[in-house]
């Protein structure tokens, strides 16, 4: 699954009169030429790239070993003749893991990885509802489990099992004064009397 679309993904970030404006033969700025909508463009261009790069590294950073691969980026040439990044995306593997156990924790970490940019997209939003949706599942599969878990137990095996019991203020008073006397309060002790 795909996380962190970032911009708008439209190499159309500035006129063709602007990119066209201030660059020679080799398509590179000539910095004697440059008007000041160009310099508006290329500071704006900056800024995005800027945007984007950081984005893609939260998710690359909270998401571990879940991404695929590095950060792709979506880039447009500037009217200096440098690319910047527009849009950028990290993929991450969403698959459940061996265990329900194992599922909740990776969709815990799948939703902090696309939660991760201080402004999530719409994209990481649906990512991290996706995520939520996992865990349910896994949830729902450790709640089964245990379920047929305790109802395989036959009566019989559930009365043979001892019953674990805090010993109520008389018990706890026998102890003390059995502990005091040099008896060994052991729990064991404590259930007999309690």
């Amino acid at each position: 699954m795909r996380i962190g679309a970032v911009g708008s993904g439209s190499a159309d970030y500035f006129s063709p009169a602007a990119k066209r404006a201030g660059q020679d033969k080799s398509g590179q700025a000539d910095p004697t030429q440059v008007s000041p909508e160009v310099q508006r463009e290329v500071q704006r261009l900056k800024q995005i790239d800027q945007k984007v790069r950081a984005h893609e590294q939260a998710h690359l950073s909270a998401a571990a070993g879940l991404a695929t691969g590095g950060a792709s980026f979506q880039t447009v040439r500037g009217p200096d003749g440098r690319q910047y990044a527009v849009a950028g995306e990290v993929q991450i593997s969403v698959s459940s893991a061996a265990t329900p156990e194992q599922t909740v924790a990776k969709a815990q970490r799948i939703r902090a990885a696309a939660l991760a940019p201080s402004d999530p997209s719409s994209q990481d939003r649906a990512v991290a509802a996706g995520a939520g949706q996992l865990e349910a599942q896994a949830r729902a599969e450790l709640s089964r489990k245990k379920k047929e878990e305790s109802s395989t137990t036959s009566p019989v095996e559930q009365a043979a099992q001892p019953v674990q019991r805090t010993p109520d203020r008389y018990g706890q008073k026998a102890i003390a004064a059995y502990t005091q006397a040099g008896i060994s309060a052991s729990p064991v002790a404590a259930d007999t009397y309690a």
